[in-house]
């Protein structure tokens, strides 16, 4: 009871104003409790470099170039130091000039090894004729490009130095969205710039063969190629896009993953390119609506809308239509994680690719080749004057159709189907077209214009179902909806 008493006094003191029972927050523990970036840049400044690039070029007259108040504007709207600027003098006329080397760009790098080695974009020295690498002590060397990869933006450079401070490599499987991120680089020349902001996203889907780290760290043009450092002082990856439609930063900002750099990065320094692998297919996303036609149930997997002929995928018995739901094992979420994993495999590997179809799934053995720069398209499949046939249950969905000739079958690279000659109605609500070849009508093969009416005839007319069609060089899915 006597408690009581006392904790009912001390209520009526603090509603009086005489005493605050209130915890009070120091300011020194609430400034503690934001992200201190300090120190990071202290351990990771150092072994950040600004690149410049070099190009020669054929000598010009210096009519067009920029005016001494040109010069002195561009200092005072970026809030540089001025400086001393030589009066140009006139030049003389009609005198031949040698080439000279102009300056081509300004990027970013990081040290990679004590010895030398930088990581950069490839971007930031593609067509560069000199790299010109500066360390924060304003030392200047000449690098030597080992090698670069344009699908990845990767690129390395060396240097001859040594002792150098080299960065540490970050697990970038331990990046969480909403974590802490700086990034430093020389956006629009200005060197060792420190930015800083939060992971926004994971596995953003921009290429082929990267999932990028998207941040709302401040990148802008110069910054490419610097580092992206978590909160331990750790590389996670390499700056390089933004998004933006007006050419400087909107927010969103992109870069590479550091374990994916460093993959390529070994295979650049051991051996001067990358090799990655490939299967020989085309594919595309699997919708919500064909998952759920086809018996797969959720969207998920690679769609396989074109087998090349002689391909790996071709002599693994892999077809059109065909929903690759596993490579080597791993799970196949989306479409785009396929030609990563393919890709990373090295060429001569056999492996073993998950495919769902017709209801069911098998495994098939590939042995991995290696990515062609350039693949040759395909001839379109030629088109015979024939007859189209319209039975009564293809009126019913709105197509006519007619036989395949050899020749069709031969160019479009299949065993058999249909050729569309009319469409309307349920059948061009899906989206097919005159033209294309039906070569699957609710999971069931059909080889003609016979088994294409069977196929009709055994369907629930109130139901939608699927075909596989054939259109140019890709197969694909469409989902006719009777009635509609």
């Amino acid at each position: 009871m006597q408690s009581v008493r006392v904790l009912g006094m001390a209520a009526l003191l603090a509603a009086a104003g005489v005493v605050s029972l209130a915890p009070v927050t120091p300011a020194h523990a609430q400034a503690r409790a934001l992200p201190d970036f300090t120190d990071l840049v202290d351990q990771v400044g150092p072994s950040v470099v600004n690149i410049r690039t070099l190009e020669k070029v054929a000598a010009r007259s210096t009519q067009g170039t920029p005016s001494e108040e040109e010069m002195l504007e561009f200092f005072k709207r970026f809030g540089l130091p001025i400086p001393n600027i030589p009066r140009q003098q006139a030049p003389r006329q009609n005198r031949p000039q040698p080439d000279e080397e102009q300056p081509r760009g300004v990027g970013s790098g990081f040290i990679l090894t004590s010895d030398g080695v930088i990581m950069t974009n490839a971007h930031v020295v593609e067509g560069a004729d000199e790299v010109l690498v500066t360390l924060t002590d304003k030392r200047e060397f000449k690098a030597r490009i080992i090698g670069a990869d344009k699908r990845s933006d990767v690129a390395v450079v060396k240097i001859d130095a040594s002792g150098l401070p080299a960065v540490k490599i970050g697990d970038v499987s331990r990046l969480r969205v909403g974590e802490w991120v700086m990034a430093i680089g020389s956006p629009f020349g200005l060197d060792n710039t420190v930015t800083a902001g939060i992971v926004s996203a994971k596995q953003r889907d921009t290429g082929d063969y990267l999932p990028f780290i998207q941040t709302d760290v401040a990148i802008n043009p110069g910054n490419s190629g610097g580092p992206l450092i978590n909160m331990r002082g750790e590389v996670v990856g390499i700056n390089s896009q933004i998004y933006s439609r007006s050419g400087g930063f909107m927010g969103i900002s992109f870069s590479i993953p550091m374990d994916e750099a460093v993959r390529v990065s070994d295979q650049l320094r051991n051996a001067g390119r990358v090799t990655r692998g490939r299967i020989g297919v085309r594919i595309d996303q699997v919708s919500k609506e064909v998952a759920e036609s086809i018996g797969l149930g959720k969207p998920t997997g690679a769609l396989v809308r074109a087998v090349e002929v002689g391909s790996p995928a071709e002599k693994s018995g892999v077809e059109a239509g065909d929903i690759i739901t596993k490579f080597d094992g791993k799970v196949i979420e989306k479409s785009s994680d396929l030609p990563r994993l393919v890709g990373s495999t090295k060429p001569g590997t056999k492996s073993v690719v998950t495919v769902f179809r017709r209801g069911s799934t098998k495994d098939l053995s590939v042995v991995i080749a290696e990515i062609e720069p350039d693949t040759a398209v395909a001839k379109a499949p030629g088109r015979a004057e024939v007859k189209p046939k319209a039975s009564i249950a293809a009126q019913v969905y709105g197509l006519a159709v007619s036989e395949l000739t050899d020749a069709q079958k031969k160019d479009a690279g299949i065993k058999g189907g249909v050729r569309i000659e009319a469409v309307s109605g349920a059948s061009a609500s899906a989206g097919l077209r005159e033209g294309d070849l039906i070569t699957r009508v609710a999971n069931t093969e059909v080889s003609n214009v016979k088994d294409f009416d069977e196929a009709l005839v055994k369907l629930d007319k109130s139901k939608p179902f699927n075909v596989l069609f054939r259109r140019d060089d890709w197969s694909q899915f469409a989902v006719i909806r009777p009635g509609k």
